[in-house]
């Protein structure tokens, strides 16, 4: 398969529509359309389902889907770290979502320094779900990633830490009194709905809560009494005043990994990663 068919065999998959997905690619939709069933004829199966009302991805339609985003991404990733390669600058783009794990960031920053072959390190704060992703394309180098709610799927990774999480709140709602909450007492909250983060396509989805874009914004929002929000326990060193953290009785623990590509042979990530490991 050709990179420009996987370009063309994903807008599909992704707009459910052909003229869309070719207004996207910037093409005609005859030509899309015939290098669609070429493809299908080349593999030997029907990766859509046709009909005069929709488009549907078949069950090897949504494997190439899969796939073909990964081949894609990993073309990407080669272009990007070899261009940067050829720069002759050392050094490395770690990732992280913004607000999280701030202390184990630091003090793994501040430690790898003191390393005799150290490099520069550029840190890139995103948003959730987005480090994962530029990872896979190229654009970072190494993340901080968190289990249950980050994929670590075809990396290399290093559990660095596990812990329990809490709810914060605003600072003298009733649920503050207690030792700890459960859950669904957190999401029966009536007067506090839980906030809505940003899908990878950057909208937002539907809900009663409050669009939030980054930590700093969701803490102000909670003090504000706007909404509350179920965090890992080290979000307390971020507590200031109009805040509070209650235990979780029943939230999963959080795995925050260290996440790298499988082939990378950097030497400087991997003394990044046995120092993150060390500490």
């Amino acid at each position: 398969m050709e990179t420009r068919e996987l370009r063309y065999f994903v807008a599909v998959a992704e707009e459910l529509h052909f003229g869309r997905a070719a207004q996207r690619l910037g093409i005609a939709q005859p030509p899309l359309s015939r290098a669609i069933r070429q493809l299908e004829r080349r593999l030997g199966v029907t990766l859509f389902e046709r009909s005069s009302r929709a488009v549907t991805l078949t069950d090897a339609g949504e494997v190439l889907l899969r796939e073909g985003r990964a081949a894609l991404d990993a073309v990407a990733a080669a272009d990007r770290r070899t261009r940067r390669a050829a720069t002759g600058r050392p050094g490395l783009v770690l990732v992280t979502k913004a607000g999280a794990s701030s202390e184990l960031l630091a003090k793994l920053l501040d430690a790898y320094a003191t390393e005799p072959d150290a490099v520069a390190v550029d840190v890139q704060l995103c948003g959730p779900a987005e480090q994962e992703r530029l990872l896979r394309d190229g654009r970072a180098d190494v993340a901080l990633l968190h289990r249950p709610y980050d994929s670590a799927v075809g990396f290399d990774t290093e559990d660095l830490r596990t812990e329990g999480q809490v709810v914060l709140l605003p600072a003298g709602h009733p649920l503050t009194t207690r030792p700890h909450v459960r859950l669904a007492e957190v999401t029966a909250l009536p007067d506090l709905p839980l906030p809505r983060w940003p899908d990878p396509d950057g909208g937002y989805p539907d809900g009663p809560g409050p669009p939030v874009r980054d930590n700093a914004q969701l803490l102000q929002l909670i003090a504000l009494g706007r909404t509350v929000a179920v965090l890992p326990e080290s979000v307390r060193v971020h507590l200031h005043e109009g805040l509070a953290a209650v235990p979780v009785l029943d939230a999963p623990e959080v795995t925050t990994m260290i996440a790298w590509p499988p082939h990378s042979r950097s030497r400087a990530l991997a003394a990044l990663v046995r120092t993150a490991t060390r500490l």
